[in-house]
């Protein structure tokens, strides 16, 4: 699997593994319908430091949930 191309797939692959690492209950925020694709590469380099982590701490999860919630679009 090639995640270095930015496409809806990929970006879908990405949200889908950040949530499972980050044990995401509301799923309905990792919409990728809710992510544009030119943040992309953040949300990229978000899944790659998230999958090398063995153990992520209570303070990291809060961290990439706001970090998430930046990269967000804004709802209008």
């Amino acid at each position: 699997m090639n995640l270095e191309q930015p496409t809806e797939e990929n970006l879908k692959i990405l949200l889908d593994g950040i949530a499972e690492r980050l044990d995401v209950v509301n799923r309905t925020i990792m919409d990728p319908k809710d992510y544009d694709l030119n943040k992309y590469n953040e949300l990229k380099l978000m899944y790659d430091m998230i999958n090398q982590k063995g153990h992520l701490s209570a303070q990291e999860t809060q961290a990439f949930i706001e970090e998430l919630r930046a990269v967000r679009k804004q709802s209008s």
